[in-house]
């Protein structure tokens, strides 16, 4: 494929990261999820809409089934939704520096899905492809995907396998095979308010019971079996002059398989008050299972490292992430995921955040040659 091929891949990237899509914008999300169906009903694809709530965008799904097609067939899995408020673009303008072309969104992950879209309409308007394929385009990935979780879990339990769009590793454009699992860990302390001059004896601290609390869950965090816990937010108090009644903390949590979380949440729920005359609350929540690295994963891997070597490069299988993805949700069920097959490049959730030009060509016949070729 020529450099003008990766220019006209490029012009499509451009025009969906100037249409920002935050994920708490529901005015951006409908607007950047009409122009991905409208591309995908240009490419002589099916493509619709679906309402998931009204915390929510819509869901995109786009196929290339025949009517009466129910065979279970190919996931291709991506979100629109990105982390930067609209007015980003002021900051990360779309520009091409060298063979980088920066965009808020383009390396998560708006390159990657076109990249799959655009190879599902080539597949499709040739009639090559094996088996069926459904795109599924969510709108609330990098908020956990709460509203999309349960139409994810639905595809993919109707699917041979799942192919995730999001970037491929930033050392060396591999692929994800493994994930940790994710979730929260929410903790509230009560105590009793007080004077803080006149009657500090009488008060009960909430924020100090919470000191002892945030020591407890920190020292959980266990690097040899890849457990990590991190007390990311923290609010109490009313003013300082007043012993503080209450204090709460929100914490993030890595597990590497199903052993670690149920021995996380044994130790967390088991967490008991310093101070007996404060009360303790603990909430504990896996909000996306590990993703395992199983032999049918190892066996689709082998299949795209075959689509990769046709287009041209080594397809490179990275260490397991403790980052979360919809890929979880997929692999949970037992279905063979692969992750990290998008565009390459660097600085997700930044405003380095670019995708590689001269890779384009190469990745976008990966996703061609793939597609046509899973049985």
């Amino acid at each position: 494929m020529t450099h003008t091929t990766a220019l006209d891949i490029l012009a499509h990237i451009r025009r969906w990261t100037e249409c920002e899509s935050p994920s708490q914008s529901l005015e951006a999300l409908n607007g950047m999820a009409s122009l991905i169906v409208a591309d995908a009903r240009a490419l002589g694809l099916q493509a619709e809409l679906r309402d998931i709530g009204t915390e929510a965008g819509p869901l995109i799904h786009i196929h290339n089934r025949a009517p009466g097609d129910s065979r279970a067939g190919i996931m291709v899995l991506a979100h629109y939704d990105t982390v930067h408020p609209v007015g980003t673009l002021q900051q990360n303008p779309c520009r091409i520096e060298g063979d980088h072309f920066y965009g808020p969104g383009t390396y998560d992950m708006k390159a990657g899905t076109w990249l799959a879209l655009s190879a599902l309409g080539t597949v499709a308007q040739a009639g090559s492809s094996a088996l069926p394929i459904d795109m599924v385009i969510v709108p609330d990935e990098e908020t956990g995907s709460t509203a999309s979780r349960p139409h994810i879990e639905d595809f993919a339990r109707r699917a041979r396998y799942a192919l995730v769009c999001e970037p491929a590793r930033a050392d060396g454009g591999r692929c994800v095979t493994a994930r940790k699992g994710t979730g929260f860990i929410w903790v509230t302390t009560h105590g009793r308010p007080a004077h803080a001059g006149v009657q500090h004896d009488k008060g009960r601290n909430a924020i100090k019971e919470m000191a002892h609390q945030i020591l407890a869950l920190e020292a959980m965090t266990d690097y040899a079996r890849g457990i990590t816990v991190s007390v990311g937010m923290i609010s109490g108090g009313t003013t300082s002059n007043v012993v503080p009644e209450h204090c709460q903390v929100e914490v993030d949590f890595r597990v590497p398989d199903a052993a670690g979380a149920t021995w996380l949440k044994a130790q967390v729920e088991a967490l008991r008050p310093v101070d007996p005359d404060v009360a303790l609350k603990v909430e504990f929540k896996l909000n996306r299972p590990p993703m395992d690295r199983t032999e049918a994963t190892a066996a689709l891997l082998r299949r795209a490292q075959d689509s990769a070597r046709a287009a041209g490069f080594e397809l490179e299988e990275a260490p397991p992430t403790g980052g979360g993805s919809d890929a979880n949700f997929t692999a949970a069920l037992g279905v063979p995921t692969l992750d990290g097959l998008g565009a390459d490049g660097d600085g997700a959730h930044t405003l380095h955040e670019h995708i590689l030009v001269s890779t384009l060509p190469a990745r976008q016949a990966f996703w061609n040659h793939l597609l046509q070729h899973l049985d």
